[in-house]
């Protein structure tokens, strides 16, 4: 039984989670739906991008605060919508002004609106600043695993890479790339961007992912909450399965029954 994975806990920023999904908060139809799909999907973390959502900063105007309270939800404020390293670095120190000095941030810089790709350059330079100002950072890049080691290596304690165009539904365009990273990076990491169903989640924490975090694929559902529930139990089983470990793939059948004492 030496090749049976026993389980560990997601710790991020020196905290457990017991959910191992992640979700955004963006393209619901309004409030009420956005706080009903989050809670059938039972993630713990909602990532928020600050240039796009009232945390506080716009009073007067509905707050997301007020339908996912921070004493139910670890509140993970995003740099979307960023293309540049100051302006992301910008992004988050207002992130923490406005959750109460919370270092917990994640990082994307993104290179266009075309493609939403993620701009590595820019994003390495924002990431030494912020981990040099005390940010737990969770980074959204390129599954390039290179750029994975480098993040890593500066003090990132989560990498993110894409697994396909965000907001695409593409599913695990690159299986191969994120073995490697997966084999490589000392930190969590978590597929962030291109999941599109439930299949997609599963796959992802069978490959060995330590979670996986999603918006478009509850929120462009044709039913957001029932997805938010298949999303929830597709990654408690994608997890299960990679503990378990998959069966061997084989060219040709295998019976199911021995053959073996077989009455003739």
């Amino acid at each position: 039984m030496s090749n049976v994975r026993s389980d560990k806990p997601f710790v991020l920023a020196g905290r457990t989670f017991e959910s191992r999904l992640l979700v955004g908060t963006g393209k619901y139809v309004d409030m009420e739906q956005t706080r009903l799909a989050i809670e059938a999907s039972g993630a713990e973390i909602v990532t928020v991008a600050v240039r796009r959502t009232n945390l506080g900063q716009n009073p007067g105007e509905p707050n997301l605060l007020d339908v996912l309270p921070p004493d139910r939800y670890t509140i993970l404020p995003n740099t979307a919508g960023c293309f540049g390293a100051i302006e992301a670095v910008r992004t988050c120190r207002l992130a923490r002004e406005l959750l109460d000095g919370k270092n917990l941030v994640k990082l994307e810089v993104l290179a266009d609106q075309k493609t939403l790709f993620p701009n590595v350059i820019e994003t390495l330079k924002a990431a030494e600043v912020l981990v040099k100002e005390g940010f737990d950072v969770m980074v959204y890049t390129s599954d390039d695993p290179i750029i994975a080691r480098q993040l890593a290596e500066i003090g990132c304690i989560a990498i993110m890479p894409l697994a396909g165009l965000i907001g695409s539904g593409l599913g695990i365009c690159n299986p191969y790339n994120l073995q490697i990273i997966l084999e490589e990076t000392k930190v969590p990491v978590l597929v962030d961007a291109g999941v599109g169903t439930a299949s997609d989640a599963t796959i992802a924490m069978e490959l060995g992912c330590e979670a996986v975090l999603m918006n478009s694929a509850i929120a462009h559902a044709q039913d957001p909450i029932l997805m938010g529930a298949a999303m929830k139990h597709a990654v408690i089983a994608g997890r299960m399965a990679y503990l378990a470990g998959r069966m061997p793939r084989k060219l040709y059948a295998s019976a199911s029954s021995p053959l073996d004492g077989l009455i003739r």
